[in-house]
């Protein structure tokens, strides 16, 4: 019986191929619509995690803040971190953890007649054991030559591959800013993560950064190490205490820095992920429910079509519950076709995005399955108040019906 009804639903809905296309746009979309959103978020997430896993969760960064000029409040400005800074967090804290400190900006970085635009980094001596790179060939900066502010650099493998195509990198001499720096190492391929593309990077000792490039002694991060997780918490409480004793703030006087671990990026990093993810998904809702409405609609419609088909199932002796489960089969498998047209397209979607965004493609079966289901659901829900008024029709007058 029920493969019976299923039979004649798809039958009903071949007939008029168009106007249930038209129908099932509101639930493709929002089927679509949910999945993507699940599949990219899914991927954003594991992104997450692969980047604290890459940087390590006791990392904590210390950089500028902004704060009001107290003569002028209509101001903001920027008190930037400083050689000083670091030199006394070393002093002070340097035997409880390790602590390094980068400066950068974007240049174009040049070798012949061929450029690009590159994020160029100067680095202290303690950066490379706090952040982790895999070579693809050459070497890191040694600490003589960040010591000695040398002019070398480690690229990156997008670097490499606009300015020397398939050749090897190591030893040739490339121009970032004013400054000659040799190559010593090409990193490998790491793609874009939420501090940006790390392949566009040109990684060069930090003094050589200020003297010949910045001008100045100034510095975009403090990263300090914690020798724990356990640590992460009270070792920021530290650095945020000598931040304030370095920088002479006096109590109740807003800091003009801020402190933050990798842990507490990641929260929000996922927090607003979450955010916009609910948004874009109670949106989606909304188109499932214009979906099902359209399903409704047109049922509604199909009903009054077929009066006298109704009429004449019911005189050769089909029951109310028949014309019942007919209608509401149609319906749910109108609305599961659109759910699984959805589900493909939310998928090709996905796709398309995360290897723009360069994230991982995580489908989530359970998700697809459970919106499988839901899609015919719809249809049974929105479905039911058509079916019922085609099985509640008087069996005479639906014969009259012309």
């Amino acid at each position: 019986m029920f493969l019976e009804s299923v039979r004649l639903a798809l039958r009903s809905i071949a007939r008029n191929k168009m106007r249930s296309l038209l129908t099932l746009l509101g639930v493709i979309i929002g089927v679509a619509a949910v999945i993507a959103l699940l599949t990219i978020g899914g991927g954003a997430r594991e992104q997450i995690r692969a980047e604290m896993a890459g940087q390590g969760s006791r990392l904590i960064f210390a950089f500028a803040g902004m704060v009001r000029d107290p003569a002028s409040p209509a101001e903001i400005k920027v008190q930037p971190l400083t050689n000083e800074h670091l030199m006394n967090l070393d002093k002070s804290i340097g035997q409880h953890a390790t602590i390094a400190a980068q400066a950068e900006t974007r240049l174009r970085v040049s070798y012949g007649a061929r450029s690009l635009s590159a994020q160029i980094r100067g680095v202290s001596e303690s950066y490379f054991t706090l952040r982790e790179w895999t070579l693809k060939r050459g070497r890191l900066l040694s600490p003589l030559e960040v010591a000695s502010h040398a002019g070398t650099c480690v690229i990156g493998s997008k670097v490499a591959k606009a300015l020397f195509g398939t050749e090897n990198p190591i030893g040739a001499r490339i121009r970032i800013g004013h400054p000659h720096c040799r190559v010593v190492g090409e990193l490998a391929p790491k793609g874009a993560s939420f501090s940006g593309d790390q392949d566009t990077l040109a990684l060069i000792p930090l003094g050589l950064f200020q003297t010949r490039i910045s001008g100045r002694n100034e510095l975009a991060q403090i990263l300090i190490n914690a020798p724990s997780e356990a640590l992460v918490a009270p070792l920021k409480v530290r650095v945020a205490e000598e931040m304030r004793r370095l920088r002479r703030i006096a109590p109740g006087r807003n800091d003009d820095f801020q402190v933050d671990d990798m842990a507490e990026y990641m929260r929000q990093a996922g927090s607003i992920i979450g955010n916009v993810t609910a948004i874009l998904g109670a949106i989606a809702a909304i188109s499932l429910l214009v979906g099902g409405i359209g399903i409704m609609n047109i049922m509604l419609v199909s009903v009054t079509e077929r009066t006298r088909e109704i009429g004449i199932r019911m005189a050769i002796g089909a029951r109310q519950r028949d014309i019942l489960v007919q209608f509401l089969t149609e319906a749910s498998v109108l609305s599961l076709l659109g759910g699984l047209i959805g589900i493909g397209l939310g998928l090709a979607i996905a796709w398309v995005v995360t290897a723009f965004m360069n994230v991982s493609f995580v489908p989530n079966l359970t998700a697809v399955s459970a919106i499988a289901a839901v899609s015919a659901m719809i249809g049974i829900v929105f479905g039911f108040f058509p079916a019922l008024r085609g099985a509640r029709l008087d069996p005479i007058d639906a014969l009259r019906h012309e």
